[in-house]
């Protein structure tokens, strides 16, 4: 048996499932394709999570939609970040081309143009699906967290929380946390401090400043009613197949804050929400976070742990994340670890840096001994990748450099008309798109506080009536004694004895 007969044996051993699996392309062995030769992934490993990494214009987004489009066509829902726009035309079927044709053909796969059930969210303004979440829901951990507290801060953000649920103060908001902040340090800062403790005023000066901060990034937007139901993720349609759900994220590439806010959220809302899926055969929802490098920049490392244990914990529910980055590098290694299924498209070494990463990233990868891995990261063409992925009882599936296969939808963007016909076709846009702004912490606070002034406006005035009161009377008692004295004064001289006196007095000084 000759090299290749081995190595297309090996291939065929490890793609060989008994559950259903998804078919990526063919392989290739010294830079030809084998048709038919066809590298799997088994739909039961896939919530054990994966990488598509690869330098820019390698094919990274193409992959992603390759797998969105497979998902759906096999009943299963799909959550995709839409970082550059082109996301959104997997709504259109493909035009085709002939190019298209000839990869196919080489692979030994039929291509079949066709359009998917797409819903378009949103976290901004943008027409879509409104994405919102209450402050309350992400609890004073999660929130201190992504504020990056301290442990000082922390616990004011966790006494605040105690005291409005104490209170029954809806936090739903920013305004209503910075609401409650204040009112901490000033107006109720002696019933807050008897029963809950002291709160330092430099501290709630430093978490105001870091809510501003987010809000400069436009999380305002974001924290409200009406709150995002995760079960809306996962719905399928009449004839089976699995609602692609597209989140248009083209105006928050400069605030990472808000993005990775809001996946954090996400995250933990789906894990908290989500039952227990144990050993099924296949996922119930797969997440893809495209430009993923956003998520941990600026992060710190209490949110890094916040998402580590996230990944570790959520697959139990049947859920798989997919990270789609540049370089492996760009994720944490405690997330890396957990990845399963990797998918790594061409690396270039135009730099010492990025030859010691294509080093690292080689070595990520299992030893195959048909390829040098470095070689071959560097010598991909766009729309092939080194594929390793988990075969149904979790181990690593051979090493196969793969001509993928090409998107059946189209691969650019929706134009605006597009765009407005899914949206008014949708049932979500109409149930999100109402802003509630229902009585809650700011509200009740503010009449708490408007009542204790006008209180203490009326005691004052009070005072000060009676004041005056007492200085008017004091005034007419000093006048009337002032008046008496005068008038018995004038009284005695005027008196016939006084004038007689003075009188008698001149005259005898005139003699």
């Amino acid at each position: 048996m000759d090299r290749k007969e081995e190595f297309l044996k090996s291939i065929r051993t490890g793609n060989t499932f008994k559950g259903d699996f998804i078919t990526m392309g063919a392989a290739m062995l010294d830079g030809e394709t084998i048709t038919n030769a066809h590298v799997k992934v088994p739909l039961k490993t896939l919530n054990r999570h994966g990488l598509i990494a690869g330098a820019t214009g390698t094919g990274k987004t193409k992959t992603l939609q390759v797998l969105a489009e497979n998902l759906s066509d096999k009943g299963i829902p799909v959550l995709l970040m839409d970082m550059k726009g082109d996301l959104s035309g997997i709504a259109k079927a493909s035009p085709g081309h002939a190019k298209i044709d000839e990869r196919h053909e080489k692979i030994g796969l039929p291509f079949d143009a066709k359009d998917f059930p797409v819903e378009l969210l949103t976290l901004s303004e943008q027409n879509g699906v409104r994405l919102r979440a209450t402050v309350s829901e992400f609890g004073p951990v999660l929130f201190s967290r992504i504020l990056d507290a301290t442990v000082a801060q922390s616990g004011i953000i966790s006494i605040l929380f105690k005291y409005s649920d104490d209170k029954k103060l809806p936090l739903l908001d920013l305004k209503d946390f910075k609401k409650i902040l204040q009112y901490a340090t000033k107006e109720g800062k002696a019933e807050i401090e008897e029963e809950y403790g002291r709160i330092s005023p430099a501290s709630s000066g430093s978490i105001l400043r870091k809510i501003v901060e987010l809000e400069q990034q436009g999380a305002d937007i974001f924290f409200g009613e009406k709150s995002f139901d995760t079960d809306d993720l996962t719905r399928t349609t009449s004839d089976g197949r699995g609602v692609i759900n597209v989140i248009r994220l083209t105006d928050i590439q400069d605030r990472p804050k808000l993005f990775s806010t809001f996946m954090l959220s996400l995250l933990a809302e789906i894990y908290s929400t989500f039952p227990e899926q144990g050993d099924s055969g296949q996922p119930e929802l797969v997440i893809f976070i495209d430009e993923a490098h956003l998520i941990f920049k600026e992060a710190s490392k209490a949110l890094h742990s916040q998402i580590e244990s996230i990944v570790k914990l959520i697959r139990s529910k049947g859920v798989g994340i997919y990270f789609v980055t540049q370089n492996p590098t760009d994720i944490p290694d405690g997330v890396l670890s957990q990845l399963g299924l990797k998918v790594q498209h061409a690396l270039r070494a135009f730099t010492a840096k990025d030859r010691k990463a294509i080093k690292l990233t080689a070595e990520n990868y299992p030893d195959s001994p048909y390829y040098d891995t470095k070689s071959v990261l560097t010598s991909l063409g766009i729309g092939e990748a080194l594929i390793s992925a988990l075969d149904e009882k979790g181990r690593p599936t051979p090493l196969a450099a793969t001509m993928l296969r090409a998107p059946m939808s189209r691969m650019d963007v929706l134009t605006q008309k597009e765009i407005d016909g899914i949206n008014d076709r949708s049932e979500l846009v109409e149930k999100y798109s109402e802003i509630s702004d229902r009585e809650s912490a700011y509200e009740l606070l503010k009449k708490k506080i408007d009542k204790a002034n006008e209180a203490e406006a009326k005691e004052k005035a009070k005072k000060e009536r009676a004041k005056a009161s007492k200085t008017s009377s004091k005034s007419k008692s000093t006048r009337s004694t002032q008046s008496a004295g005068s008038k018995a004064l004038i009284k005695v001289l005027t008196s016939a004895t006084v004038i007689r006196g003075v009188f008698g007095i001149l005259g005898k000084m005139l003699k």
